[in-house]
């Protein structure tokens, strides 16, 4: 048994400090749930808690659950503790509950639920947090819970056929790679008997070659593999790396417009939800600058934001670099004038969503027959290797 200290907080939210034997934190947990604490810090005898909030992973289709639920108790006229209680006891998931008993006693001390939620940033986004303080300032913030668990529902969706549209040309390519270097770590090796004293064209020699280097320096080619794509990451982590990649992917025909359609509908959706929720135009800006996922389209935000700051439009910087179709444009001009920029926005979103799953299917469409060329490629070059220097012995034997 180990004996923990712990700080809680009672149900008529005063702070209570103590100490109990249990054979693990989460037993002590279980302890002072089963006497209706709901603890702030638990440490052991080693005192290795430093009081700060344990990093934890929340999928966003849960998160989105979360917030569905909590909008539809506060809007049947449940108060905010309350109904952290029944998330508490009705949520599946350990480390969501974890976070909500910690979050139900930031609210317990009187915090606000935007305090609650802001010390867990890589759970709670800036963007969630911007939507929320808004709601909790102008007292609609059932609404604001609404809007962010369809939100999340939506990206889920996009993320999932856009996933979903990559899982079988990346089987394709798996399979490939393993059958080339199946046959040539098993296969190829067999022939090099038989075809000694045979004369080898160049795509015989090549492949013989090929199967000597993986066989006798696979350690090697891994490792250079490891390297160049630790290499790769390294450059990627600055700016002007990413923009680069970013620019040339989007010159790829067909997926290229899914990329750029994906960023389009990500700005789009993400700027009118947090305008219609009550976020001012330039913080809401900020948050889409970071968020949209797109390096580019990042900077064109950037000149947006000093753009309103000096009372211009919103439309004028995002026509530069040909990144927004024209229509797309032309529609955000009308709702600047019509003073409907957040309605348009989510619009826009919906439209330009799906246009994006066309362009995701026909980009699916054109990588499958690809990859399949180029498998079907591999494996001709592997039979005309083998096959050519043996239907030159038998024509020499013929011809005697």
């Amino acid at each position: 048994m180990t004996q923990f200290t712990y700080t809680a907080m009672t149900e008529a939210g005063q702070r209570v400090s103590g100490s109990l034997e249990a054979e693990s934190e989460a037993s002590a947990l279980r302890l002072l749930e089963d006497q209706r604490l709901f603890p702030v810090t638990v440490a052991g005898a080693s005192g290795t808690d430093d009081g700060k909030p344990a990093r934890r992973k929340v999928r966003s289709r849960d998160l989105g659950v979360l917030y569905g639920q909590l909008a539809d108790l506060l809007g049947s006229g449940v108060p905010l503790l309350r109904a952290l209680d029944s998330l508490i006891r009705s949520t599946p998931a350990p480390a969501l509950r974890e976070l909500l008993k910690e979050i139900r006693a930031a609210v317990a001390e009187g915090k606000t639920l935007t305090e609650a939620l802001r010390p867990y940033p890589e759970i709670f986004p800036t963007l969630h947090i911007a939507m929320i303080q808004a709601g909790e300032r102008a007292a609609f913030l059932e609404a604001v819970l609404r809007n962010l668990s369809g939100f999340l529902e939506r990206f889920e969706e996009l993320r999932s056929k856009v996933m979903g549209a990559l899982i079988y040309p990346a089987l394709l390519t798996t399979l490939g790679t393993l059958v080339m270097v199946g046959a040539l770590v098993f296969f190829v090796p067999r022939f090099e008997p038989l075809l000694a004293a045979a004369k080898k064209p160049l795509p015989t020699e090549i492949l013989f070659g090929a199967s000597k280097l993986v066989r006798g320096y696979w350690w090697l080619l891994l490792i250079g593999g490891a390297g160049a794509g630790f290499f790769l990451w390294l450059n990627l982590q600055t700016e002007a790396a990413r923009r680069k990649l970013e620019a040339w992917q989007l010159k790829i025909p067909v997926v290229g417009e899914a990329l750029r359609l994906l960023a389009i509908t990500r700005f789009c959706r993400i700027l009118g939800t947090m305008l219609a929720n009550g976020v001012p135009l330039l913080s809401a800006l900020k948050i889409a600058q970071n968020a949209t996922g797109s390096t580019i389209l990042a900077e064109r935000i950037a000149e947006c934001t000093e753009s309103v700051r000096d009372g211009k439009r919103l439309s004028e910087p995002l026509a530069k670099g040909g990144f927004f179709p024209d229509q797309i444009l032309a529609m955000i001009a009308v709702a600047e004038e019509s003073n409907k920029l957040d309605h348009v926005l989510v619009q826009i979103a919906e439209t330009v969503e799906r246009r994006t799953n066309r362009s995701v299917d026909q980009a699916v469409r054109l990588i499958e027959p690809l990859i399949l060329c180029f498998v079907a490629a591999a494996i001709g070059f592997l039979a005309l290797g083998l096959l050519l220097p043996i239907f030159t012995m038998a024509s020499a034997l013929g011809s005697k």
